[in-house]
């Protein structure tokens, strides 16, 4: 069970430090612990009864009639909206608590009715994305562990595999050919996987390596077959002049293909782009890559 602070919770709930206390002491929703020093802190029940508290009182409750509810009043009026509205706000929030309780029916039902409310792709967008942008936060903070990130990068991996599978391939003789991969160390695949089912959509080829893919690895594939693009995404922070080596040794070996770099530590590259090096700041300008090759 992780400890939160008081601006932890701000930072989390959007609700500010003063009003929690205030509410702590008006109608007693939530109750600090403190430690052997007399510290102030808060336990994933007090993170979670503040994130539903926020989407209720988003969608209009009072704090005082929130206040008497009961838990499982709470959590009832919590899945009523999770399925009926499109907030995307109390969406994210749902996911987390999906996330901190490993619920993997209460995660199906936001993300379900999120893909009613926008399409798949645009849940990807438009939910996803932000929630593991939220997740940054508690990752920062120390405030989520191993095992619930996993569990929830793994149920949404299943949606983004299964997305890829459901697609009816259209390839032609004018699609292009996409290696996409991972280099050596990188395990954070599921921008990459969510490329793949873009590109797929788009009626193009995909060969799909995956993670942690070592360069010779694809100096091999390059033997046997012709790509078009290579795409690949850099997240985990790389050894100083690594990422320069990488692009070096990419741009010398695959000279007649167009590279892509994704992912957060690829943005080093926004203003060193060259003739076949180039960096995608997000996966929308994918999406305006791949209309323009239609």
């Amino acid at each position: 069970m992780a400890n939160y602070s008081i601006k932890d919770l701000e930072n989390f709930t959007g609700i500010k430090a003063h009003t929690i206390r205030i509410w702590e002491k008006r109608y007693n929703l939530v109750e600090p612990k403190r430690t052997w020093t007399n510290i102030r802190y808060y336990d994933d029940e007090d993170l979670k009864k503040l994130l539903n508290i926020s989407i209720l009182n988003r969608h209009g409750y009072k704090i005082s009639n929130i206040a008497n509810f009961t838990d499982i009043t709470i959590n009832e009026k919590i899945l009523n909206l999770a399925q009926t509205q499109n907030d995307v706000e109390s969406q994210i929030e749902s996911m987390v608590l999906a996330m901190i309780d490993l619920d993997e029916n209460k995660f199906d039902k936001v993300f379900n009715t999120a893909i009613i409310n926008f399409g798949f792709e645009e849940t990807i967008l438009k939910l996803i994305y932000p929630f593991f942008e939220r997740i940054g936060i508690l990752w920062q903070i120390g405030s989520i562990n191993p095992a619930q990130e996993h569990f929830i990068s793994n149920l949404i991996r299943q949606k983004l595999i299964m997305a890829i599978d459901g697609l009816i391939g259209n390839v032609s003789e004018s699609s292009k050919i996409f290696l996409l991969f991972l280099p050596e160390g990188e395990h954070h695949e599921l921008g990459l996987i969510f490329f793949h089912y873009l590109i797929k959509k788009h009626n193009h080829k995909v060969i799909y390596l995956g993670e942690t893919v070592p360069f010779d690895a694809l100096i091999e594939v390059s033997k046997t077959h012709q790509f078009d693009y290579l795409l690949t995404s850099v997240t985990t922070p790389m050894q100083e002049g690594l990422l320069h080596e990488l692009t070096q040794d990419l741009r010398k070996h695959f000279s007649s293909s167009q590279i892509y770099f994704a992912g957060l530590q690829s943005q080093i590259l926004e203003n060193n782009s060259s003739e076949n090096i180039h960096w995608l700041k997000n996966a929308n300008e994918l999406r305006e890559l791949l209309s323009s090759l239609k």
